[in-house]
């Protein structure tokens, strides 16, 4: 038993898809349903990829719009951390199946995560229908003495995500939260354990001026030069933000293979002072994506917002409207300027992951579609959300999305006081 789509468009011509244990196994105008398919009829919609969220703490949709318009100090002791503290397991299940909800409903496929209790976390992810890569936050505040504990956490975070891998939808990460809260001892020991187990790494880099200029004066490096000299740059790592990396950390993240996901939306909001220099990257070749963070910094987990904005500030940026043109923003949001990210085409052999997108939406008629999705759309013109062959939105609908909202609307009061 298969999926099969008929009558969608792709590229202006009307083509089916056939899907089997996940994988595209046939695509153009001759396909047709195989006996016990499940068919999706697409006529007057449009077959696209789906995105990818390179970064985000998805169970902070439970502190959503809580501490708008502060400074970034002022509200992770006042109200981010206090909050946090009182986080219990089953908050970040409810808080994680709450963001794949939204990202299912806005097209986003993957998304990678860096957050508390991450095997719940997992086990949202699990249950959603979504891919995700995901990583517990690993801190040891900077005091090496510390790192016998720092190496149980690690370890301990790794394997237990790792028995949802089994889905392969899910894949374990570790996640050192960043140079000013891991001491060099444990990055160093990171470096080393990623390397003997080939495990990927997510990690906040050059995300404020102060950032990099107390690495500086700590270590005599930039942070990403750090990294580096610690063996935490490579294929498998994503590094977040970058808004303050110079021409020589640019260089060592394209020369190691490293993927940088800026997250724009975040940056502009917290006031982070620069914008990320996407044209130094870009000829420098790092791997690029695109991150929402969290939603208690964005307040959104909708690509098809972040990705317009991502275009227009580095045009503004650049005072060159020519940069960063539509399809360049959609295939950076899309994954599909890195490797690592899982990002892909619409075609045989890849992955059964793409949306249906209704092109009798004012937001997408007339007009070039991936300018319109760019510049026009949000994710309200996704109509289907298929992920691995399975139909997780249709017609706007997704199971258990009241079961969801309800839950997390009765454990809001007791983490924010409200």
């Amino acid at each position: 038993m298969g999926l099969t789509v008929l009558r969608a468009a792709l590229a202006g011509t009307e083509v089916g898809l056939r899907a089997e244990e996940g994988v595209i196994v046939a695509l153009g105008p001759e396909v047709v349903p195989e006996p016990g398919d499940e068919v999706l009829d697409a006529l007057g919609m449009a077959l696209v990829p789906p995105m990818v969220n390179a970064h985000t703490h998805a169970a902070m949709t439970l502190f959503r719009s809580f501490g708008d318009d502060m400074p970034l100090r002022t509200w992770l002791e006042t109200r981010i951390w206090p909050a946090e503290a009182r986080l219990r397991p089953d908050d970040v299940y409810w808080g994680t199946r709450l963001a794949c909800l939204e990202m299912i409903r806005s097209g986003t496929a993957r998304f990678f995560d860096m957050y508390w209790h991450a095997p719940e976390a997992a086990r949202a992810v699990h249950d959603s229908g979504l891919r995700a890569v995901l990583a517990a936050p690993l801190i040891d505040t900077g005091n090496a003495s510390g790192l016998a504990a720092f190496k149980d956490d690690a370890l301990g975070s790794l394997e237990r995500i790792r028995p949802f891998e089994a889905t392969g939808r899910i894949v374990a990460t570790l996640g050192p939260h960043a140079v000013y809260t891991v001491s060099r001892p444990s990055l160093e020991w990171l470096g080393e354990l990623m390397a003997e187990r080939g495990v990927g790494c997510q990690i906040h880099l050059s995300e404020t001026r102060r950032e990099v200029e107390d690495c500086v004066s700590e270590t005599g490096l930039r942070p990403a030069e750090l990294l580096h000299a610690c063996g935490l740059l490579g294929p498998q790592t994503v590094v977040a933000h970058g808004c303050w990396l110079d021409p020589h950390e640019l260089a060592l993240l394209a020369e190691t293979g490293t993927t940088v996901a800026t997250v724009p939306v975040s940056n502009l909001k917290l006031a982070v002072g620069r914008h990320f220099p996407y044209l130094d990257a870009l000829a420098a070749g790092v791997c690029l994506g695109l991150g929402t963070d969290g939603t208690a910094s964005n307040n959104s987990l909708d690509l098809f917002q972040d990705v317009k904005v991502l275009s227009l500030v580095q045009k503004f940026a650049a005072e060159d409207p020519a940069v960063m043109p539509a399809s360049e923003a959609l295939a950076i949001a899309r994954g599909q300027r890195s490797t690592h990210l899982g990002g892909c085409a619409i075609e045989p052999g890849a992955p059964a992951d793409f949306l249906l997108v209704r092109l009798d939406m004012p937001e997408v008629s007339p007009g070039d579609l991936d300018a319109n999705l760019v510049y026009a759309a949000t994710g309200a013109v996704v109509d289907t959300t298929v992920v691995a062959g399975r139909v997780l939105m249709r017609e706007r609908r997704v199971a258990g999305g009241e079961e969801i909202l309800a839950e997390v609307r009765g454990r809001v009061g007791r983490l924010t006081g409200g």
